[in-house]
Order: C-alpha cells, then sequence, then structure tokens
C-alpha cells in the first residue's frame, strides 16, 4: 500500500516539477518534495505500531438496588453520593409484619407436628392390631384342629356305643352321652371355623399388598408429613423475608439518585429501583479502529490522558480486547434482518485497559472521557511521538474554552 502511495505521489511531482513545469525545481521544493512523503509515511506507520484514540471511557457497574419485599421504609442511613463499604445498610422496611407471619407459621409448624406424632403413633397402633389379627388367625386355625380331632374321636364312640348297644353288651347311657359330645363338638367346630373365617375377612381387606387399617395410616402419616414440609418450607420463606427487610450495600461504592425516605414504601417491582449504586469497581476502555488493533496485544504499554486531569497521563497496560461488536450480533427472531438503505457506520473495537500501580490511587469518575495510545513492540522509536501528541494534546485540556 505504502509503494503504491509513493508511485503515485511521484507521479504528481513528475507532473507538477517536470511535464508542465508548473514550479520551479529549486532545493526548497526538493526539500518539500523529500519532507513531504516521509512525514506522511511516518504517521501511517505510526498509526500502526502506536495506534491511538479520542474515545477513552471511564465505566462503571451501577447495580439498581430492588428490594426484595415490599414495606414501609424506616431508616435510610446511607449518605448519597459518599464513599459506602461492601455491607453497610443502605435502608431498612418495617420488619413487624414479617415477625408477625414468623410467629404464626411457627405455631402452625407446631400444630402439624402434633398431628404428625398423632399419625406415627396411630400407625404404629394399626401395626400391633393387624399382627394381633395374624397371632388371633393362628389361634383359630389351631383351635379348628383340636376341635375336627375331639369331634373325630368322639363320632367314633358314639359308632363304638351303638354297636355294644345293639349287642346288648353296652349301655345306652354311655351312648346317649356319647351323642352329646359329639353334638357339643360339632357346635364348637363351627364357632371355630366361624370365628377363623372372620378374622380371614379382616385380614383380606388390603390395600397395594397391605392390611386396610395399616394403609389408612401409613397414608395420613404422610400427609402429616408432607403438611409439615410444607410449612417447613412457608417459614424458612418467611423467615428470608424478615432478613431482607434490611438491604446492604453489594459492593463499595456510591449510592446516587437516593430519593427513598422513611415512611415511604418500597416494592419489589424491577423497573423501578428505589436508588442506584454506582460500584468502585469499573473498566476504562478505548474504541480504536478496527484496521488500527493488527499489532495489539494483551500487556502492550498503554497511557491515557482524562479531561478530568488536565497535563497528567495516566500509566496502563493492555488487558484484553474485546472482539465483538453489536454490529456482529443479529436479532432474534423468525424474520430476515433488516440491512436498511443507510450506510452502517463504522464499527469500533474496545479495548480493555488495566491501570498500573503507579496510577492504582487516581480517582476516575464515572462517565469521564479522554484520549489514549497504545505502544506495541514494533518500530518502539516511532512510540516518542505519540507519547509528545498525546502530552500536547493533555496540556490542551487544560484550557477552558466559554463566552459565559
Amino acid at each position: 500500500m505504502e509503494l503504491l502511495l509513493l508511485i503515485i505521489y511521484s507521479t504528481i511531482v513528475w507532473l507538477i516539477f517536470f511535464k508542465f513545469k508548473w514550479l520551479p525545481w529549486n532545493i526548497v521544493s526538493q526539500v518539500i518534495v523529500i519532507t513531504i512523503p516521509v512525514i506522511g509515511l511516518t504517521i501511517l506507520t505510526l498509526n500502526l505500531v502506536a495506534p491511538s484514540t479520542s474515545d477513552v471511557r471511564v465505566i462503571n457497574y451501577v447495580v439498581q438496588i430492588v428490594p426484595r419485599v415490599t414495606g414501609r421504609v424506616t431508616e435510610v442511613p446511607v449518605d448519597p453520593n459518599r464513599l459506602v463499604k461492601k455491607g453497610q445498610v443502605l435502608f431498612k422496611v418495617d420488619p413487624v409484619p414479617f415477625q408477625n407471619e414468623i410467629k404464626n407459621l411457627e405455631a402452625k409448624l407446631l400444630e402439624t407436628r402434633a398431628r404428625l406424632n398423632e399419625a406415627t403413633a396411630k400407625l404404629s397402633e394399626s401395626s400391633a392390631g393387624a399382627r394381633e389379627l395374624r397371632e388371633n388367625l393362628k389361634a383359630a386355625t389351631a383351635q379348628v384342629g383340636v376341635t375336627s380331632v375331639k369331634l373325630d374321636l368322639a363320632q367314633k364312640r358314639v359308632k363304638q356305643y351303638q354297636e355294644l348297644v345293639a349287642s346288648s353288651a353296652g349301655s345306652r347311657f354311655d351312648l346317649e352321652s356319647a351323642q352329646t359330645d359329639s353334638q357339643e363338638l360339632t357346635s364348637q367346630l363351627a364357632t371355630a371355623h366361624a370365628n377363623e373365617a372372620q378374622v380371614i375377612q379382616k385380614l383380606s381387606a388390603q390395600v397395594g399388598g397391605e392390611q386396610a387399617q395399616v394403609a389408612a395410616a401409613r397414608a395420613q402419616l404422610a400427609a402429616s408429613h408432607a403438611q409439615v414440609a410444607a410449612v417447613e418450607a412457608q417459614l424458612a420463606d418467611a423467615k428470608w423475608k424478615l432478613s431482607e427487610t434490611t438491604v446492604y450495600a453489594p459492593a463499595d461504592g456510591y449510592a446516587v439518585n437516593v430519593q427513598l425516605r422513611p415512611g415511604s414504601t418500597a416494592g419489589q417491582f424491577i423497573g423501578r429501583p428505589v436508588m442506584s449504586f454506582v460500584e468502585t469497581e469499573q473498566w476504562v476502555i478505548g474504541m480504536f479502529g478496527q484496521n488500527e488493533l493488527r499489532r495489539v496485544a494483551p500487556g502492550d504499554e498503554a497511557e491515557i490522558a482524562l479531561k478530568t486531569y488536565p497535563n497528567r497521563i495516566i500509566k496502563c497496560t493492555v488487558d484484553s480486547i474485546v472482539w465483538a461488536t453489536g454490529q456482529g450480533q443479529l436479532p432474534l427472531g423468525g424474520a430476515l434482518p433488516e440491512t436498511g438503505v443507510q450506510p452502517v457506520p463504522p464499527g469500533r473495537i474496545a479495548v480493555k485497559f488495566a491501570v498500573q500501580d503507579r496510577d492504582k490511587d487516581v480517582f476516575l469518575a464515572a462517565g469521564a472521557v479522554g484520549i489514549g495510545a497504545i505502544y506495541t513492540e514494533s518500530l518502539e522509536f516511532l512510540h516518542i511521538i505519540r507519547k509528545v501528541f498525546l502530552r500536547v494534546s493533555t496540556k490542551l485540556d487544560a484550557l477552558i474554552l466559554k463566552l459565559h
């Protein structure tokens, strides 16, 4: 590119001084002709090895303070535009409604825990009842077995006595006594079968493979556990809300636009912050043309001069280059992006600066602007020119040119 410019420049010189001879070719013209390209090439090279910008900005993080609970403000101890340390109280909301809610939930929690204890006892009782029924079934089944054996023996004796009476060898009284015992055992066996059937019927009522009474008690216990968990969650949320009635500074910084006063209502509306908090942590960035950063790398030396500090150079280093711009992002949507008929303005790339330790204590106001330059590792002997330009420019910032 430089060679092309020299060829064009040489052609113009040849036309002016030799072809048309509009100007005389003497010592003065020769010095001028040689000086112009030297200066021009020096400036072009300087813009590459030591790029500069007239758009340096100081940017602070700004937190919009929005309370997490709604209530009446009781105290605003913070002073506007004064340094506030992290954790310092910004304002307080009346805690009484939230304390009352906690007391109400604590009482409700005691009630639900009492119900839980009752459900636990009922489950234990139901489980014991189920075990008792199983033992009763075993006893009834055993009783049926014993009575059946006795009945068989009694029926055999009745038959024997009948044979003896028929042969006139036995007593009729003994036969009638044996028949009476047989009938009594038959009745006892029927009663034992009835008891066994009753116990079996009670045990047959099951839900999900579990005795119905036990299943109902277990379901009630689960419901009681759920109620306790729900009340505990509500209580935790109420305690959290109580803790949010005091709002603290999220970092070191300054509370600005403080219009909150005791007696006013602070609401948890994202679009309506009660104050703005400017953190002390900040970015210093410079906006450079996209073709100026070919040789810039993190760690390169840099200098900035802000209008808030005329005639002062602040030493920095290149922290990083933000290789992204808003023009590199398309809006989300189903429609094709609009290109428009107007030409797209030239893009700029942001370079983030890190202030060196020498100037760490210099107060940089949020929104301060100025100029800056980056000194790459190429052609370092040319950097002195850029440093001179930067220092002359910052001296001019001391002039306040106003007519009012």
